[in-house]
C-alpha cells in the first residue's frame, strides 16, 4: 500500500481544499438543504444540522486514498468561506470515485472546474491512482459539462440505476485515466 503523508490542504488561485471542521456544519447543512443542490444528490432535502455534523465526525480520523469515502471542504481562499464539498471514494486498489456539491449560489463561475482539477491532481499524482470515476443524474447537464470539461469521458448511461428512497433514477457513468490526464496536461506520470 502506498504511503502518503495526513492531509493537510490543496492551494488553487481561488480556493481551499482543506478538511471539514465542526464550524462548517451550519454552511454545510445550508448549502446541502437547498432544494437546486439536493436535486441531482443521495440526500433529501432539508439536509439538517446534525445530519452535517456526523459527516464531518465521519471525516475526522480518514485520509483521502482510505477504502471508503474522504469529504474535501472547498472554501474560499482568501475568507474561508464553506461553498461546497468533494468526495473521494476508493473503493478498490488505485480506484476512486468523485462526487461534488457546491452552493448554488457559486454555481457558474468555474469554481468546481478548479476544485475538481486540484482533486483529481492530487488523486493521480500523491494518491497514484490508477482510475477515477465519476456518476450524474443524466438531468444534471451542468455536472455532466464539469466532467467532460476536466477530460472525463461518459462511458455508459445506465438505466434505472439507482433507487432515491421514491424512484429508480438513471445515471450517467465517466471515466479518466491517469495517463490521459497527464498526456493532457503534459505533465510525467
Amino acid at each position: 500500500m502506498l504511503e502518503v503523508p495526513p492531509f493537510e490542504c490543496l492551494e488553487t488561485p481561488r480556493l481551499r481544499l482543506r478538511r471539514l471542521h465542526p464550524e462548517d456544519a451550519p454552511a454545510l447543512a445550508q448549502y446541502r438543504s437547498l432544494p437546486e443542490v439536493a436535486r441531482f444528490q443521495g440526500w433529501n432535502s432539508p439536509y439538517p444540522e446534525p445530519k452535517a455534523m456526523d459527516l464531518i465526525d465521519q471525516m475526522q480520523n480518514r485520509e483521502p486514498g482510505q477504502s471508503g469515502w474522504f469529504q474535501f471542504a472547498v472554501a474560499l481562499g482568501s475568507e474561508g468561506t464553506l461553498i461546497g464539498d468533494i468526495g473521494v471514494h476508493t473503493f478498490e486498489e488505485r480506484q476512486a470515485e468523485l462526487g461534488f456539491t457546491l452552493s448554488s449560489q457559486w454555481w457558474g463561475k468555474g469554481y468546481a472546474t478548479e476544485a475538481l482539477e486540484a482533486v483529481i491532481n492530487y488523486a493521480f499524482k500523491t494518491l497514484q491512482m490508477h482510475r477515477l470515476v465519476a456518476a450524474t443524474d443524466p438531468r444534471n447537464l451542468a455536472s455532466q459539462k464539469v466532467l467532460e470539461r476536466l477530460g472525463f469521458r461518459k462511458e455508459g448511461h445506465l438505466i434505472e440505476a439507482y433507487f432515491d428512497g421514491t424512484h429508480w433514477l438513471d445515471e450517467c457513468r465517466y471515466g479518466l485515466l491517469a495517463r490521459e490526464w497527464f498526456e493532457a496536461h503534459r505533465t510525467d506520470l
